[in-house]
């Protein structure tokens, strides 16, 4: 019986399993011709023809790594947050990021390849036109594989943000549902380019971004309203139950000087009537809630809660001095964005060509398209890991130097782009360098930096079968893995057995030869805190007996058998 007929033949069995008598006087053959009608049977989902995949196969006689390259490294090892950029096939980084951050992400932003048929993208190294009469399926298998790698990095309330136009959107859609059946997703509509792109019959001015978090779960914050939209209103109570006597704590003045609410004044005793509506001492306007009438009426906010609202109070001037208005500077985010600052050309093209004057990359995202995409996300978590696997030109990156400088976040991404046409190297790298870092403008002028740490790694690869020489040959060039995964960049000390690094909170090990293990320990007693040691070895030996002895807190993994198994999972079919 070859393979194909024992399929049959399981499968077959299931069936009668499944359905009991049904099917006992049935003929092997009668059960198979209904197997096959089943699975030819219509259900709902997306189906493709799937297209092997050049770097998905790569993967079965190669595994892959990381190489830094140092030249490239920008900031000091101060113990701020570690920024990166991987140059390579994303498929190759999502595989590394598996073992260096899984479960680790707190927010994915991509941009994928739109699939425009304009030879725009390419699949195992040829463009891909709409002549080609695989080219969705192709893009599909190309997202599937990547998806499937960048889900398993996501924390548990992690969101997922992916930009798309018209020509995928529905099948990314279903895409989506299929491999997170769990989530929530949402689609929202982005006009980005006002002038619109004429179509044959449509000149489509927008396009969209999906939005995928955990069922119930509170993922998106509030958005940010600009101040000339900020719908404005008196602070002071009108209508029913809004005279002094229906909350006495809701009489005071509000302080203004400057013509800016600078404080509060003590809830006013009810024995006390202030002669006017504002009543100026010195420099300081003091403004009562009475209305136009002379009725003391009341505040909208008590004093022991004014405090909490005071960034949304303005003064505004009137002929007999101040009223005091309220509005929120902020909103529940809507399903359909309008703004200017959406605008790919002003924001993207523009930006992308004052930073790297050179460059002709086509179509950068606006910057602030997705700062508004992962800032609702991210405005109650200033320490999250940002992750962008279709990096391009760097917006993203952009985005999050540009949150954390706003409202003081820590906030790291990892961005990762092959280098076709050199847009690694030449156009994402030199952009985040200089935002980071700070430069001058076309007119002289010097813009400064946002600040922060980055390391630049390309992706690399030792022999998969797991013979000894692989696996010695992966120990030595795992690193920079290592260094990313556990966050320690900066050198402590160097020798052909053993390598140590840090950060501000603790240390990493690595011991290439079982005999400096004595050597390592007494490093670690004379230094103390934390340590993440990492052991050669040709199987699977813990050799936590070996650092029992020791009265701190570290964390012992053999190497590189951990990693490959990691890569087993990934890769096995």
């Amino acid at each position: 019986m070859n393979k194909l007929q024992l399929r049959s033949a399981q499968t077959a069995g299931a069936v009668r399993a499944n359905n009991g008598s049904k099917f006992d006087d049935w003929s092997h053959a009668q059960l198979v011709a209904e197997v096959d009608r089943l699975r030819k049977r219509k259900k709902y989902g997306l189906v493709w023809e799937e297209k092997p995949e050049d770097v998905v196969e790569q993967c079965k006689t190669e595994l892959p790594v990381l190489k830094e390259v140092s030249s490239k490294a920008i900031g000091k090892d101060d113990g701020g947050p570690v920024n990166v950029l991987i140059e390579g096939d994303n498929y190759h980084a999502l595989s590394v990021l598996n073992y260096t951050h899984r479960g680790k992400i707190d927010l994915i932003y991509i941009d994928p390849p739109y699939n425009t048929g304009a030879r725009d993208w390419k699949y195992n190294n040829d463009y891909v036109d709409d002549n080609d009469g695989y080219r969705h399926s192709k893009w599909l298998s190309m997202m599937n594989n990547r998806l499937v790698l960048a889900k398993k990095l996501l924390k548990r309330d992690g969101v997922l943000v992916c930009a798309i136009d018209e020509n995928e959107q529905a099948h990314l859609g279903v895409l989506l549902e299929g491999l997170f059946p769990d989530c929530e997703i949402h689609c929202i509509t982005v006009v980005h380019n006002p002038r619109g792109v004429q179509g044959k019959n449509f000149s489509y001015t927008h396009e969209y971004a999906f939005f995928v978090f955990r069922k119930g779960m509170q993922a998106i914050g509030d958005r940010k309203i600009a101040e000339e939209d900020i719908d404005w209103s008196n602070f002071r109570n009108w209508g029913s139950e809004s005279t002094r006597g229906d909350a006495k704590n809701c009489f005071y003045p509000v302080v203004v000087e400057g013509g800016k609410v600078v404080g509060f004044g003590g809830v006013v005793p009810p024995s006390v009537h202030p002669k006017s509506q504002t009543i100026k001492t010195g420099s300081k306007y003091f403004v009562f809630p009475i209305d136009t009438k002379g009725v003391e009426r009341k505040w909208r906010y008590a004093r022991q809660s004014v405090e909490d609202v005071a960034h949304l109070l303005r003064a505004k001037k009137t002929k007999s001095g101040y009223e005091i208005e309220i509005g929120k500077d902020f909103g529940t985010v809507r399903t359909v964005w309008q703004d200017t600052r959406y605008d790919a050309n002003e924001y993207g093209t523009k930006i992308v060509h004052a930073l790297v004057p050179d460059t002709d990359f086509d179509f950068p995202k606006s910057l602030w398209n997705v700062y508004d995409c992962i800032a609702p996300v991210l405005s109650e978590n200033k320490n999250a890991v940002v992750l962008d696997f279709f990096a391009g030109s760097g917006t993203t990156g952009h985005a999050v130097l540009a949150l954390n400088k706003e409202d003081g976040g820590n906030r790291r991404f990892i961005l990762c782009t092959n280098n076709e046409n050199n847009i690694a190297s030449e156009v994402c790298y030199p952009r985040i360098a200089k935002v980071i870092k700070g430069y001058k403008n076309a007119k002289g002028e010097t813009i400064d930096g946002l600040g922060g740490n980055f390391r630049y790694f390309k992706t690399a690869f030792v022999g998969a079968e797991p013979n000894d020489r692989n696996k010695e040959a992966l120990t030595r060039q795992a690193t920079e893995m290592l260094c990313l995964r556990e966050d320690t960049f900066e050198p402590v000390k160097e020798t052909g057995q053993m390598q140590i690094f840090k950060n501000g909170t603790h240390h990493t090990g690595i011991v290439f030869e079982e005999g400096a293990i004595p050597a390592l320990k007494k490093i670690i007693a004379k230094t103390g805190g934390v340590w993440s040691v990492y052991v050669f070895s040709l199987g699977d030996d813990t050799f936590d007996e070996e650092f029992a002895d020791m009265g701190q807190k570290i964390t012992v993994s053999p190497i590189p058998e951990v990693i490959m198994r990691v890569y087993r999972r990934l890769f096995q079919k």
